[in-house]
């Protein structure tokens, strides 16, 4: 019989795989499992201000190291969770959901317990659970070993939440199991050669032909392999907006951001007007394809999907993405005559001076501010509207929950990724109104000596919606007005630089003292409360077109 017990086995195997950190709240259903992570040398315990928030930080740690996991109690902690584990769902982050349940003796009595509801069924939260997650497994001695190799490879092979439920008689027992770690899948090499073949001979008949790499190709980690196959190819390639700094943006053959109709149209020009167009695990939403304006048809538009890919209709399935680019990467000749274009798309932006701060001299600023191998993170609205069409500095990224777009999300994922990255500048930017909603992990930032850099916008209430909404001036869009830039020392972060600007003069000043000092900053901006960038005022005129009509 091992002595390793069934929480000790999981922790183990997620360590290999390169979780390091755990977030979560504690609670008695979980102890088992919040005193093996705190024993575990190789683990460490994130205590976050609540649930959601736990889940946020988890979020932003998986987009930096490829995987996460947060832990919480039964029923009371997994509820609150389960908007950021949704979040991550439809993200595709591979997400290990620890769940401290009853013990089995407990629920099989149908005991009337405290965090259920009182009806003696104990299975109801996971079921709650099922729809955003890819598969579930209650952890027991007998099968923790199985469960654990079947729930990290579907994480791995979906890149999204799994589901892992201890019940608390079981978590501390000894594994009675064994089991080998199981593989990712491989291409089936026929149809790999025959989706390859097909792409090599559609591109020899293209005379213009560009890329359109997608958030799958982070996700997947395949950026390297993306960008030798961009620096084999010789194309020249976009990214949508989910995808943005998906590959370097100072390089010359990227182009810009393609947002169909709404922004770029020197970029969409170029894009639509293409002979072939060669997308990598990209995702059609409403925000990647300029509220579904974007024109790709399927018959000039090559899909490289993450376990398929398609050309000219036709459906090549058990053909991983790695695979396909390594293949494309050998097999492409690389064109020429794409440098005489490359001028067209790199113009720099050159910030407006004007006394007041406008989205014109703001976003400009800000992009500016920021230096190689930053961690952006841009909150949900106008914020990352405005951001995600300056072009970042060469290995720095930009993070945004572009499908899901839960406000407040911003705030722990910056989090999150400090704790991943703790050698890497990590830079955020929210709205305030979304800041009301989780601006307690601030407070982590300061337990845990990371130094930060943010900027909150402050435009008296949730701009976003007035722009979507059809009377902006609703009470709902209203929210109370804090101080914002007293926030840290209340909430424990000493030493911090902050300050409260409100010309581009005084955000200068704060942006140039940020560069000199070397701790945690935090900057209110003051704009006015429809000051909006270009994307977030042409979705406003789409919108109002639409109630108009």
């Amino acid at each position: 019989m091992s002595s390793v017990t069934v929480i000790q086995y999981v922790l183990s195997r997620l360590h290999d795989i390169g979780i390091t950190d755990v977030f979560g709240v504690p609670g008695d259903y979980s102890f088992p499992i919040n005193d093996a992570i705190c024993n575990d040398p190789n683990m460490q315990w994130i205590g976050c201000c609540n649930e959601l928030n736990a889940a946020y930080s988890a979020d932003g740690y998986a987009r930096i190291k490829g995987v996460g996991a947060v832990c919480t109690t039964y029923g009371v902690g997994e509820l609150s969770a389960l908007n950021g584990i949704a979040g991550a769902y439809a993200e595709h982050l591979p997400l290990f959901h620890l769940v401290g349940t009853p013990g089995m003796r407990t629920q099989s009595s149908r005991a009337l317990m405290h965090h259920t509801l009182g009806n003696g069924e104990y299975n109801i939260f996971q079921s709650m659970t099922a729809p955003v997650v890819c598969a579930q497994a209650v952890m027991t001695p007998q099968n923790v070993a199985f469960e654990t190799e079947r729930l990290i490879a579907e994480a791995l092979y979906h890149r999204r939440p799994v589901y892992m439920a201890f019940p608390a008689d079981y978590a501390n027992e000894p594994v009675v199991c064994s089991a080998e770690a199981i593989p990712l899948p491989h291409s089936n090499p026929d149809s790999l050669n025959a989706a390859t073949d097909a792409i090599v001979a559609a591109l020899d008949k293209a005379e213009i032909a560009c890329l359109l790499p997608g958030i799958l190709v982070a996700r997947t980690g395949l950026q390297a392999i993306m960008q030798d196959l961009v620096d084999a190819s010789g194309l020249p390639f976009a990214t949508m907006f989910m995808a943005k700094s998906v590959l370097d943006e100072q390089q010359l053959n990227y182009i810009g951001m393609y947002d169909g109709k709404l922004m770029n149209e020197d970029v969409r020009y170029f894009v639509e007007n293409c002979d072939l167009i060669i997308e990598v695990g990209t995702m059609h939403t409403d925000f990647n394809t300029g509220a579904f304006t974007a024109n790709l048809p399927a018959m000039k538009t090559i899909n490289i999907s993450h376990h398929h890919t398609i050309v000219s209709g036709k459906i090549y399935q058990n053909v991983e993405m790695k695979d396909i680019l390594k293949a494309l990467v050998r097999r492409l000749r690389k064109r020429k005559g794409w440098t005489m274009l490359q001028a067209l798309f790199h113009c720099t932006s050159i910030p407006c001076c004007a006394a007041t701060i406008t989205a014109k001299s703001l976003y400009p600023r800000l992009g500016n501010f920021l230096k190689s191998n930053d961690i952006l993170i841009a909150e949900t609205g106008t914020c990352s509207m405005g951001l995600g069409f300056e072009r970042m500095p060469a290995g720095a990224s930009f993070h945004n929950q572009t499908l899901w777009g839960s406000i407040g999300w911003a705030t722990p994922a910056a989090f999150g990724a400090s704790i991943a990255a703790p050698n890497r500048r990590v830079v955020l930017v929210t709205g305030e109104g979304a800041h009301q909603l989780t601006v307690q992990e601030i407070s982590q930032f300061g337990r845990r000596g990371l130094k930060p850099i943010i900027f909150v916008l402050n435009n008296s209430g949730y701009l976003i919606e007035r722009l979507l909404c059809k009377d902006p001036e609703m009470a709902y869009n209203d929210i109370a007005q804090w101080r914002y830039s007293e926030l840290p020392y209340a909430l424990g972060c000493d030493g911090w630089f902050t300050a409260c600007v409100t010309t581009c003069s005084e955000l200068d000043a704060a942006m140039e003292t940020i560069a000199q000092g070397n701790n945690g900053s935090y900057i209110e901006i003051v704009t006015d409360a429809y000051e909006s960038s270009a994307l977030a005022m042409r979705l406003h005129q789409s919108i109002t077109t639409l109630y108009n009509s």
